[in-house]
């Protein structure tokens, strides 16, 4: 047992069995898949069928995990984050045990491969189904804190994104407990770390830009600046960018307050193209309007699909 893990990371070679001590389950570790400030994600198996099991030396903080994947099971008409499936404590040694617990594994692509694949007008219509599922997480009492490309996956049939770590996810009113600097609007001075709606809004944007820029970028000596430079430099975020804009000036008390104006600035815009066709547009706005009808009729039709199917 002594090759198979390591005290300080809890390192699990692929084949250890783990064995719950009190509820006796056996864990087949199967490889790597995270690791994170808490403890580390791995993919095992159990009869056959695969799992995600997270174990941490740090039993304070599972045990507040495991409690807030309790909560979001409670909340309902959406699923936020995986199915919680077994807690329990692996007994390595008389001296020595982990917590660990066991949850659905989520298998899917990441939102810039997804939308780099299917096509930009993907990017709002996850917006609208985030915004819709951070509302209910909001309503809940919760904010998710550290919510970044690499705590959300893509599942198909039918695409739609679901949280895969709440590590970072934190009561409302208290401080954002974990956080990764690019997403936390802290770093970019522009705001507390709070948990409060305003905190994942900002957040979300960031999301959103990081899709457009992979390796990131300095804030400079006007985060402000650079923030709506970015923004404004892609050619696929101009439906939504002053949208965008105010979420990161926490502009929006809520989620679904940002997530109502996104759809007006969606319909607006389809609005507009009809309106400036009867007028016979000029050829310069052509590539655009035909860009955001796309956008709208796809973001639309799925969007309300979304909305009147519920997924499993």
């Amino acid at each position: 047992m002594g090759q198979a893990w390591n005290k300080q990371s809890i390192s699990i070679r692929p084949g250890t069995i783990v064995t719950g001590k009190w509820h006796r389950h056996r864990y087949v570790i199967k490889r790597e898949l995270g690791k994170g400030a808490v403890g580390t994600v791995y993919l095992c198996e159990r009869n056959g069928k695969y799992a995600a099991l997270k174990i941490s030396e740090n039993n304070t903080s599972m045990t507040v995990e495991v409690n807030v994947l309790k909560s979001l099971a409670k909340v309902q008409g959406s699923r936020l984050g995986p199915f919680l499936l077994d807690v329990d404590d692996w007994e390595v040694s008389r001296n020595t045990r982990y917590t660990f617990y066991v949850m659905e594994y989520l298998k899917g692509e990441s939102l810039r491969s997804f939308i780099g694949r299917r096509g930009h007008e993907w990017t709002g219509i996850f917006m609208l189904q985030l915004l819709e599922d951070l509302d209910y997480l909001h309503r809940a009492g919760w904010v998710f804190g550290d919510f970044k490309p690499e705590n959300l996956i893509v599942l198909s049939d039918p695409p739609k994104v679901r949280f895969i770590d709440v590590g970072g996810t934190t009561q409302m009113g208290r401080a954002v407990k974990e956080y990764t600097e690019f997403f936390d609007r802290g770093y970019w001075g522009l705001g507390s770390r709070r948990a409060e709606p305003g905190y994942d809004l900002f957040a979300l944007v960031m999301v959103i830009l990081n899709i457009y820029y992979p390796k990131r970028f300095e804030k400079g000596p006007n985060p402000k600046v650079t923030l709506f430079k970015k923004l404004n430099d892609i050619k696929h975020l101009r439906l939504y960018k002053g949208c965008l804009k105010k979420a990161l000036m926490g502009e929006y008390r809520s989620a679904e307050e940002m997530r109502q104006a996104l759809l007006s600035a969606i319909k607006n815009t389809s609005g507009e193209r009809t309106s400036t066709r009867s007028a016979n547009r000029s050829a310069a706005t052509g590539p655009f309007f035909a860009e955001v009808s796309g956008m709208t009729i796809v973001a639309l039709v799925y969007y309300l699909f979304y909305l009147i199917i519920p997924f499993e």
